[in-house]
Parts: structure tokens; C-alpha cells; sequence
């Protein structure tokens, strides 16, 4: 079936049905997250506000979902994970097949947002203040504080979707995060999220297959800031071995 036929039979399930359930589904979600956050805990809120939400939206999509690697996550041990970024369904890929308890980083500005920030900062996401070194320094100690015991963050070191779905440069971001927490570095390789909804894209949403790889975790001992663009290239090769071609 063509794509272009595809997208026609497709077009009014997706206007009529899909994106409103979306759009509702998240609103509900994210509610249940912050209440069970705050009265329960947040490990348990970023559960429903996060798994049970990502698995919903990619069962109405459908979005079908294989993963790899899963042996190479160690319980109880905490990662900055790093993943290409083909498109927006990443998230729900991530959140709902990863099987880690995991935090976005985000910018100290969104904070002072309505809803955002509040609901982001129940459910423990990290917010980074750039604004100096000192509270760059006071960021970094407070992300250390919730990274323990398994709970990951989340970091896309190409900064932005890609397109073509190719490795687009990587920024030092996570890298200098990892080295300065001395946490592991888990790479993770997504494949065909961009044939479901391709990187620039807003609405244009297919049904299709995606493939979530998780490669054996790179720790972080000889490793320094000086050493940094050297874990970079290593850690873009380990993604890129297991990107579609």
C-alpha cells in the first residue's frame, strides 16, 4: 500500500478521532500524574502520566513496537540516556518502552509557564538555570539529587529532530552532564518513528513500525572533560551501528 493511498483512508480517523483523543487523553493524563505525584510519589505519577499515556496514544495511532537490548539495563542504576531524535513519537517510545523511571531536562524559563511548569515540576522533571555558572552549578546538584536508584534522564544530543532521519552533529550537553555526575552513559537507537511522523512535521501522522534499541551502557572511568569529544564520537558510532540505512 503507498503511502499516498495510506494517507488518504487515513486522513479521517486522524482529524475526526485520533488528534481530539490526543489532545483530551493528554490533558487527563497529566492531571492524574500531578495528582498521583503529589499524593502518592513521583516515580509512581510519572507511571501513568508517562507509560500508561505513551502506550495509549501509540495503540490509537497504531504504532507497533519491538525493542532490542533490554538485558543491558541494570536495576536500580541510573543513566543520562542518549538517543537519536527522528520525531515527536519518540517521546511516547521512549517513555512507554524503555522501562526506566525517567526525567526530561528542561529550561529553568519554562518553569514560570502555567500548567507546564507547575505539572513538569510535580512529576520531578529537571529544570537547568544557564543563566550563570553559579546556578548552572546549583542546577546540576539538584539533578544529582534526583538521579539515584534507577531514575534516568533523558537527553537527544542532536538537539533537535532529524528530517532525514540521519545523525544530525551532536552537542556536548549530555556528555558534560555525565561526566559531571558521574552516571553512565545509555545509548539508545530509535528507528521508523519518522515514517510515522516524520521530524518537521506537525499532524502527518501514518500508522507504522518502530524499533526501540538499547546498546550496552558506556561508563564513564578514563573518560574527562578533556577526553569528552572522543566519548561523543563513541557513543554517535554505537547509535549510528543500529540505525536503519
Amino acid at each position: 500500500m503507498s503511502r499516498t493511498f495510506l494517507r488518504i483512508i487515513y486522513f479521517p480517523y486522524k482529524w475526526l478521532l485520533l488528534l481530539p483523543v490526543m489532545v483530551i487523553n493528554t490533558i487527563i493524563f497529566g492531571l492524574i500524574a500531578v495528582v498521583v505525584s503529589s499524593f502518592v510519589n513521583q516515580r509512581v505519577g510519572s507511571y501513568y502520566g508517562g507509560v500508561v499515556w505513551s502506550r495509549f496514544n501509540a495503540m490509537i495511532t497504531p504504532m507497533f513496537v519491538s525493542v532490542k537490548g533490554k538485558e543491558n539495563i541494570k536495576e536500580g542504576v541510573s543513566y543520562i540516556v542518549v538517543p537519536n531524535h527522528q520525531s515527536l513519537y519518540d517521546i511516547f517510545l521512549i517513555y512507554g518502552w524503555l522501562g526506566l523511571d525517567i526525567k526530561w531536562i528542561m529550561k529553568k524559563e519554562l518553569e514560570k509557564i502555567p500548567g507546564l511548569g507547575f505539572g513538569s515540576k510535580k512529576v520531578g522533571h529537571i529544570f537547568i538555570d544557564r543563566s550563570n555558572q553559579i546556578a548552572a552549578m546549583r542546577s546540576l546538584e539538584e539533578a544529582k539529587k534526583k538521579l539515584v536508584d534507577g531514575t534516568c534522564v533523558v537527553i537527544f544530543p542532536e538537539g533537535t529532530r532529524s528530517a532525514a532521519g540521519k545523525l544530525r552533529p551532536f552537542k556536548r550537553g549530555a556528555f558534560k552532564m555525565a561526566i559531571d555526575l558521574g552516571l553512565p552513559i545509555l545509548p539508545v537507537t530509535i528507528n521508523g518513528t519518522k515514517n510515522i511522523l516524520p521530524g518537521k512535521a506537525a499532524v502527518d501522522i501514518l500508522p507504522g513500525k518502530a524499533t526501540l534499541t538499547i546498546h550496552k551502557p558506556v561508563e564513564l572511568a578514563g573518560y574527562s572533560a578533556e577526553s569528552m569529544p572522543q566519548l561523543m564520537l563513541n557513543v554517535r558510532d554505537i547509535i549510528e551501528s543500529a540505525l536503519a540505512k
